[in-house]
């Protein structure tokens, strides 16, 4: 499965320590925040990666030069300073072939929440992986789910309505690469879309009932928005890897 990882943002919350990298390059622990994501898709069996550059483009080209266990290219924005996730997608839009999955530069996660969603039976040509939890804040990209249809996906919706967040992964198969690409190029005819998330095009495209859910089902992810939530990944991600050893080398006993 080819993967796409938007990583051509800055990460102005976590200045001063993004002042002249980007976040997807801040360690945590002994790898950077890309090194464990690429991590993970190797051990979950992707096929390939592209890293869509932005910010400091020359620092991601080098940790991806570095790393060896599966192909991974980069695709650079050059506009990054000028739009949000949605206009990163626009331009690396030639990358979307079927099928592929988005995963949020950011988003930090364990190989079996992408082995679940690859492997997902989910009926429609776009899944998006959601996760539950107790509270919501103002920050979290929340879902409205009816019987594994994505109906919304905001992060300004009722939380009387809310059914979880999305964690910023999804899967294109299909249709839903043709559906997503089209309303990429409708939406960057608005010069007012330059400065909003892809996921706006997902709510779109939600609306009109192209879109299915898969959950994490409990398994771990987060995300990097924040000094608090760096705190939390520095952690937690490399604490993953450390509970997989200790359960395989059990597995083998």
């Amino acid at each position: 499965m080819k993967v796409i990882l938007l990583s051509a943002g800055q990460g102005k919350r976590l200045l001063p320590l993004t002042e002249n990298q980007p976040k997807c390059a801040l360690p945590l622990g002994d790898k950077t925040a890309l090194e464990w994501q690429l991590e993970s898709l190797a051990a979950a069996g992707a096929s390939e990666v592209v890293v869509a550059t932005g910010f400091q483009a020359g620092l991601v080209r080098q940790i991806v030069h570095r790393f060896k266990r599966l192909p991974v290219r980069i695709a650079h924005n050059p506009f990054y300073a000028h739009c949000d996730n949605l206009g990163t997608c626009w331009i690396v839009r030639h990358e979307m072939t079927d099928p592929f999955v988005l995963i949020n530069g950011d988003t930090m996660f364990e190989p079996e929440v992408f082995r679940r969603l690859v492997a997902s039976r989910d009926s429609h040509d776009i899944t998006l992986v959601t996760n539950e939890k107790d509270d919501y804040d103002d920050d979290d990209m929340k879902v409205i789910v009816d019987g594994g249809t994505l109906r919304r996906v905001d992060k300004q919706l009722p939380i009387a309505e809310v059914d979880g967040e999305s964690i910023g992964m999804i899967r294109f198969r299909g249709t839903g690469v043709g559906l997503f690409r089209t309303q990429l190029e409708s939406m960057m005819l608005e010069e007012s879309t330059l400065k909003r998330w892809y996921l706006s095009a997902i709510d779109l495209l939600a609306r009109q009932g192209h879109v299915g859910t898969v959950s994490t089902a409990g398994h771990g992810w987060c995300e990097i928005d924040d000094h608090k939530d760096l705190d939390y990944a520095s952690v937690t991600v490399p604490g993953w890897w450390q509970t997989g050893a200790r359960l395989s080398a059990d597995a083998r006993r």
